[in-house]
């Protein structure tokens, strides 16, 4: 694969475009290359990040490599870990990812200080049309996480969703719409379950290993 031929303007152009809740550069036969071309590079970092063990300061590298950021050495990652496109990722300080996970992040991903991703979490930034007419054409809204929100194993969480600061999403919901920060979600539909209002709740004993 050619390295270096994507110009920082030609990115920005591409990110511009997910920023709105429809894509007509879509259409463009040089903006439609350029797109495959990241997406492949996200394919093969992902390839090499997954295939082999590296160190967390390896990592980290790969992964600021994936997402075009400096990734903090914070950071902690257990792979595998799939995404389609990679630089409209943004991740926090001190935030850990547990193996298995998909993120669709077209649509922008943004992740808080803290937080924490359990097994097999999804997060999708893109929707299709539902108009027929319209050929499926892609909609994009992004997904973010509060800071030291915490994402149960399985959980997915779909386009335009905000989880709000210290909020737990449990293992398996489907999220669907804004979670308010210091609540509980579960189900499918996700609705809250727990409102968390003892500071004591949200803080983690400093001897206590975190599962996800």
């Amino acid at each position: 694969m050619q390295k270096g031929r994507v110009a920082r303007v030609e990115l920005q152009d591409i990110l511009k475009e997910f920023q709105g809740e429809e894509s007509e550069a879509t259409n463009n036969p040089e903006w439609q290359a350029l797109f495959h071309e990241l997406c492949q590079e996200a394919i093969q970092t992902g390839m090499e990040l997954n295939n082999q063990y590296h160190t967390p300061e390896e990592i980290c590298e790969i992964m600021g490599r994936l997402t075009g950021k400096k990734i903090d050495e914070s950071f902690r990652l257990f792979p595998p870990f799939y995404t389609d496109f990679g630089k409209n990722i943004t991740i926090g300080k001190d935030v850990f990812i547990n193996s298995g996970c998909h993120f669709q992040d077209q649509g922008g991903i943004f992740i808080g200080d803290g937080a924490l991703i359990g097994h097999n979490v999804v997060l999708a930034t893109v929707n299709h049309d539902l108009n027929p007419a319209k050929n499926r054409r892609n909609h994009f809204a992004p997904v973010k996480i509060g800071a030291h929100a915490w994402i149960g194993s399985n959980a997915t969480i779909l386009s335009g969703v905000t989880v709000g600061d210290w909020a737990v999403v449990a293992a398996g919901a489907v999220v669907t719409r804004d979670v308010p920060a210091m609540t509980v979600v579960g189900g499918v539909p996700a609705k809250v379950i727990k409102v968390l209002e003892d500071k004591e709740e949200r803080a983690v004993p400093e001897n206590t290993v975190k599962f996800n």
